[in-house]
């Protein structure tokens, strides 16, 4: 945890890339504006070419980096996780189970605030990003290999990290996992349905994500 705290380099799984974007200024530039691109048209019209026309660079030199846009924004996720991943980790380690649970479901689900830590990563477009696209990351034919070599072991520790506070604060709680990945997941899905199918949810201007759950978890370890 101290190594956590005091390192704010973020570490994401070697396997993901070809050489690490942290390590130039080009690396750097690539995952900025793939942020912005992305945002802009969406995952599905996103490619190599259009990244390479909007920072001026050949798509080739994209290549060095990624082996393909899958594996960008696997590394994308990746970030993202292992960011939210800190937060958690320096928010909570001091208060009690109760306190810890009640805090960890509010990181993992409130709204994002810029972070001026990484100033060539916006967390607040990369959030969208997360919102809208996060689950094409893992909803693909190559996701058990993937997850073999490690692809998505720091999104696994948070929701461990989820579980064991879950299980700290109820031990006889049979399904600790289970609401712990639907924290996650079902938060994000909540971001989406209010910005996009506002029918079909009560989250909105009035009620955050957030509140609901909190809400759903906490009443659910008290029945």
């Amino acid at each position: 945890m101290d190594s956590l705290l005091s390192n704010l380099k973020i570490s994401v799984p070697e396997k993901i890339y070809v050489k690490d974007p942290e390590s130039s200024d080009l690396g750097k530039r690539i995952v900025e504006n793939s942020i912005i691109l992305i945002d802009d048209i969406g995952f599905d019209s996103f490619t190599f070419k259009k990244l390479g026309n909007l920072i001026g660079s050949n798509e080739s030199s994209i290549y060095r980096y990624f082996e393909n846009k899958h594996k960008l924004l696997v590394y994308l996720s990746s970030w993202y996780w292992a960011w939210i991943e800190y937060q958690l980790v320096f928010e909570t380690h001091t208060l009690s189970a109760d306190n810890k649970l009640e805090k960890a479901i509010e990181i993992v689900t409130r709204a994002i605030k810029e972070d001026s830590n990484f100033s060539h990563i916006n967390e607040v477009v990369l959030n969208r990003i997360m919102v809208n696209e996060n689950s094409k990351s893992f909803l693909t034919k190559e996701v058990d290999q993937e997850n073999k070599e490690g692809y998505f072991v720091i999104y696994k520790r948070i929701v461990h990290r989820l579980r064991d506070m879950i299980k700290a604060n109820k031990p006889d709680y049979k399904f600790a996992s289970s609401l712990a990945s639907t924290i996650i997941e079902g938060s994000l899905h909540q971001h989406f349905l209010k910005d996009h199918f506002t029918s079909i949810t009560d989250c909105g201007d009035n009620v955050t994500p957030t509140q609901f759950m909190k809400n759903l978890v906490l009443n659910t370890l008290k029945s």
